[in-house]
């Protein structure tokens, strides 16, 4: 209350004073008005600013000019702690990346135990309408030939189709110009598989035997036959089966089962 009363006295003081230096502007000669406003406004200006200080002081507003810095202060300490928390999230997910890696290599590993194999990365692909290659990173000085068979965790990949000296180039299934000699796990009858322009997850299965019964969802493995692949990798499975006029050109369409667009890490079976 006491320094309500106090800021009242204060308004009413600048209000006298104002109204004095009106009454005497408006009785003098309108030519002096310029030199007399100069020596007013040179007077009261120090009384204005020295009257505003301290109403802010009895109000508490000059701790805002301390705040305002206070929050710059902040504002910069926060945006250094926002850049190295982003900084570590990098750090992270590139570890992160690089194991997932390291377990792709190791199960491979594991899974085609029975076979001698080079562990290789993918370090380019080239995949269009009319041809899919990928390059992975062996070659003949760790004793890459042309025509062996590549593999993935999930199942066939490919062939060589040349060497260089730490380097080599892979002709992937899905490639229109591949034929892969292969089985059905359910009924032993062997097909050919080709790569199609249409899609690059999907084969197209010919040749299949008039009086075998293939159905959505089974399993498409290698045969052995062909001089290439050895028997019994995994290619992918039926996706579905077109039925024509004559039974003779049915086809079906297999999904492989090695996502060719996210896949990074091959073995190259050597014997």
């Amino acid at each position: 209350m006491y320094r309500n009363r106090k800021i009242g006295v204060l308004g009413i003081v600048i209000t006298i004073i104002v109204l004095i230096l009106l009454v005497v502007l408006s009785n003098m000669n309108i030519d002096k008005f310029s030199y007399v406003e100069s020596a007013v406004v040179k007077l009261v200006t120090p009384i204005q600013n020295g009257l505003v200080f301290l109403k802010n002081k009895i109000e508490g507003n000059s701790s805002f000019f301390t705040d305002l810095s206070k929050l710059e202060e902040e504002n910069k300490r926060l945006k250094e702690e926002n850049s190295n928390l982003e900084k570590s999230l990098r750090e992270l997910e590139i570890i992160k990346a690089e194991n997932a890696t390291m377990k792709e290599d190791l199960n491979l590993k594991e899974k085609y135990a029975d076979y001698q194999a080079i562990p290789a990365y993918i370090i380019d692909k080239d995949f269009s309408n009319y041809s899919n290659i990928m390059v992975i990173n062996v070659g003949k000085s760790e004793g890459i030939e042309k025509n062996m068979t590549v593999i993935a965790d999930k199942g066939l990949v490919g062939h060589i189709i040349a060497v260089d000296e730490h380097s080599s180039k892979v002709q992937p299934i899905v490639d229109p110009a591949s034929t892969v000699s292969c089985t059905m796990s359910a009924t032993s009858e062997a097909i050919v598989c080709k790569g199609t322009m249409d899609n690059a997850s999907t084969l197209r299965a010919t040749y299949i035997p008039t009086d075998t019964n293939m159905a959505q969802g089974d399993s498409v493995e290698t045969s052995g036959m062909g001089g290439i692949y050895p028997r019994g990798i995994h290619v992918g499975t039926i996706q579905e089966v077109i039925n024509t006029k004559n039974i003779t050109d049915r086809y079906a369409i297999v999904k492989t089962a090695v996502d060719f667009s996210s896949v990074q890490t091959v073995l190259v079976i050597t014997n």
